[in-house]
């Protein structure tokens, strides 16, 4: 339908982003690193039902990029075959490696814009903390498992920054939504 003279039509593309804290890790291997560490039994089983969980809103997410270490990797990868992606569209990120939100604001600058959609796995308190820094809203610890979805209003992952995001959910194992 055409529109009269004087109105006009505003397309917003915007960016969606989703921090995915792993899953539940293992304390039990005295031996390994932190970097080493593997999920529980706990976490093994959450890091599916995340992505199931994910699937059954809906949500489509174009890129998914992780922390290297052993207990993010292992949940970035059940997540994405529980939503049906194959696993090798999974890029590692040192930096996204127990971060501070300066590192995780730089890899979300860094997204190619033909992306809409992203979602980084990784750790606390540097996730947490970035919930806060993009939405305003902060939150004390995104539990084990949990994930945050935030849309910004533009159409350049160059644009994020300080509270230039809305937070639409948190959610997480123990949360009954």
């Amino acid at each position: 339908m055409p529109l009269s003279k004087g109105e006009f039509t505003i397309f917003i593309r915007m960016k969606t982003l989703y921090l995915h804290r792993h899953a539940k890790s293992s304390w039990d291997h005295e031996y390994l690193t932190d970097f080493e560490r593997p999920l529980n039994r706990r976490g093994l089983r959450d890091a599916p039902e995340s992505g199931k969980k994910l699937a059954a809103r809906g949500e489509k997410i174009d890129v998914f990029i992780s922390s290297p270490a052993e207990r993010a990797i292992t949940t970035a990868r059940a997540v994405v075959e529980a939503l049906g992606v194959s696993e090798m569209e999974i890029a590692e990120e040192q930096s996204l490696y127990l971060p501070a939100v300066h590192s995780i604001l730089n890899v979300v600058n860094s997204i190619d814009d033909k992306f809409g959609s992203a979602m980084l796995f990784g750790h606390n308190p540097g996730f947490s903390e970035a919930v806060g820094y993009f939405t305003g809203q902060h939150t004390d610890n995104l539990p084990t498992a949990g994930v945050v979805k935030i849309e910004f209003p533009f159409d350049s992952w160059k644009l994020v920054s300080a509270q230039t995001g809305a937070l639409i959910f948190i959610d997480f194992p123990k949360n009954a939504n």
